[in-house]
Order: structure tokens, then sequence, then C-alpha cells
């Protein structure tokens, strides 16, 4: 019957100290989505800036 208790206990201070771990790996892995996620919006946005740049060189 220990035996079956300490098996336990290190099954939940496994599974304790994996979830800090895990916890990182899930923040990474939304912080690299978000940031391709805001690639083609700031492709459009220095497409703008180059156009518009242009545009007020000649005025000036």
């Amino acid at each position: 019957m220990n035996r079956v208790r300490v098996r336990i206990l290190i099954a939940v201070a496994l599974m304790l100290s994996l979830s800090a771990c895990l916890g990182t790996v899930v923040g990474a892995a939304v912080d690299v989505s978000l940031e391709v996620a805001k690639v083609p919006f700031k492709v459009a946005g220095a497409a703008i800036d180059v156009v518009t740049d242009d545009e007020d060189k000649d005025e000036d």
C-alpha cells in the first residue's frame, strides 16, 4: 500500500512540475502565432508608406 501512495505522490509531483513547462510552451506558441498574424498588416503598412512617401516627395 505504501508503494502505491509513493507512486501517486511522485506522479502528482511530476504533473505539477511539468505544468509550468507546458504553460511556457503554450505561451511561446501563442506569441509566435500572433506575430505571424501581424506580418501581412506590417507588409501592407510598409507598402502604403512607400507609396505615400513617393507622392509626398513629388509635392515638395
